[in-house]
């Protein structure tokens, strides 16, 4: 474990455990804990610089201030989603005439499967989506269905960590973290980065799905807890609430500031009060943003808030909507570990799983729309691979691994709707017109927030490292409005 994830560990140990809640930050836990850090210094070069979330200047001017993710972990088989795919119909139950990739060969069939589920066209666009995504169909015309993603790593860490973090290796900073990175905060009431975990557990990756890597610390994500408080010691004890906390505070931060200033260059240190100095202002502003009960009836509905099977997903995807509106600048939602994994039984859990998130997913669209926010806010809807076009476990049948080819949708955030790009061959299995990989398609996103990533750099083991990392990468033109 390095010395940013111990800072971490403890951060989080003592916020948990302290009487204090957020409110309590000891000096000398401080000074105890830059030790380490200061055994060894900064070079020079880094010394020249410090960091903070202030908002900053794009490189050029941008389309996109903001991003949700929804990230479907476990991978969404695409070819019964949103991919249609005619010839697995006249080759049902028959051998797969070509060459398979599988991930699991003990388990695996040389058998096509085709779905039950029917497809029809949609919107103006006459887009084709499965019956299973009726949320989907209704904003085809906002949307842009990419058919043709592809990591190329047939596991679930590689893939994740390709379209997180830019490459398969882990412990690198994820895209929220570049983009927090790069544009800082608009608002210095709640956190720039904001991560939704599912009530089930984490996604597979865990922490590192919003991780920030070697970047200062102050870039991770805040986590949003999927069940109330939502957000651990907001609330201030009774006996400290109004001018007693606001006294200990002042002089908290005199005595932070002293210790940093002589320290010149020590970013944990930096990170870590200004995440003392949020976490204060959060005590109200965090508390506000995650009230969904003044929100009207009407809306509370369209995002399926009351009904059991999209209650709780809805819940987290209109708080999304509320943090982008009170200006936080990137939202991850994630669906639980292995939530889309269908390895056996597809004909029923697939149906279980698009019920929970399409029609709160598709809300979001519809109501940063008619709030006038869709076309600053880019949400995204994809997993880190799809499935494959055969079958797998015979007597339970399901679909293996497939990074090959798959479908992600985007919306908004200078995005075209009503469009569909790339596309796999006829059975699914593979992309091969208009591909998309996970470095093209975080080009494409930074350069709608303004950013180019060839330019976005941090400076580590005597080089400047990015996102993409000198990786070959495209930006899709075809996409962007």
């Amino acid at each position: 474990m390095d010395t940013s994830e111990k800072i971490t560990g403890s951060r989080r140990h003592f916020l948990a455990s302290s009487a204090w809640g957020l409110s309590t930050l000891a000096t000398s836990w401080l000074i105890q804990n830059q030790k380490e850090i200061l055994a060894a210094p900064p070079s020079a070069k880094l010394r020249q610089h410090s960091f903070d979330l202030k908002a900053k200047e794009p490189n050029f001017p941008s389309k996109a201030k903001a991003m949700i993710s929804m990230f479907m972990q476990g991978g969404p088989s695409h070819v019964d989603l949103m991919d249609p795919k005619p010839t697995l119909a006249k080759f049902h139950m028959k051998k797969y005439p070509g060459k398979v990739k599988y991930d699991d060969v003990g388990n695996a069939s040389d058998k096509v499967f085709n779905g039950p589920w029917k497809f029809k066209k949609h919107g103006k666009c006459g887009t084709e989506i499965s019956e299973l995504l009726p949320g989907l169909a209704s904003i085809v015309d906002d949307v842009t269905i990419i058919r043709s993603m592809h990591t190329d790593v047939n596991n679930h860490n590689q893939s994740i960590r390709a379209l997180h973090t830019g490459k398969i290796l882990p412990g690198r900073p994820t895209m929220g973290s570049w983009v927090t990175y790069g544009l800082g905060a608009e608002t210095d009431q709640l956190p720039a980065y904001v991560a939704m975990t599912d009530p089930s557990g984490e996604p597979v990756e865990g922490y590192g799905n919003w991780s920030n890597g070697w970047l200062p610390s102050m870039f991770q994500a805040t986590v949003v807890r999927p069940r109330e408080p939502r957000i651990l010691n907001l609330q201030t004890p009774a006996h400290l609430k109004g001018k007693t906390q606001d006294r200990y505070l002042e002089y908290l931060r005199t005595l932070n500031k002293n210790h940093a200033d002589s320290r010149k260059g020590e970013f944990d240190l930096q990170s870590r009060m200004a995440s003392f100095e949020l976490a204060a202002k959060m005590q109200t502003a965090a508390k506000e943003a995650l009230d969904i009960s003044k929100e009207t009836k009407k809306t509370l509905e369209m995002y399926g808030i009351g009904v059991k099977e999209t209650d709780e997903y809805g819940k987290r995807c209109l708080i999304a909507r509320r943090l982008v509106e009170r200006d936080v600048r990137f939202v991850q939602i994630f669906t639980g570990n292995q939530y889309w994994d269908h390895h056996g039984n597809i004909i029923n859990s697939l149906p279980k799983s698009c019920k929970k998130v399409d029609i709160p997913g598709t809300a979001l669209v519809k109501d940063l729309k008619q709030r006038g926010l869709l076309d600053s806010t880019i949400v995204h809807w994809g997993g880190e691979m799809g499935r494959l076009p055969v079958i797998q476990n015979e007597k339970n049948i399901g679909r293996d691994h497939n990074t090959y080819g798959f479908s992600h949708w985007i919306a908004g955030g200078g995005f075209k709707g009503g469009m569909t790009y790339g596309q796999t061959d006829e059975f699914g299995h593979k992309a091969i017109e208009n591909k998309v990989s996970h470095n093209d398609f975080q080009k494409t996103v930074l350069h709608l927030f303004g950013l180019d990533s060839d330019k976005l750099t941090y400076f580590r083991n005597n080089k400047n490292q990015s996102l993409i990392d000198g990786q070959k990468s495209r930006l899709v033109k075809e996409i962007i409005a």
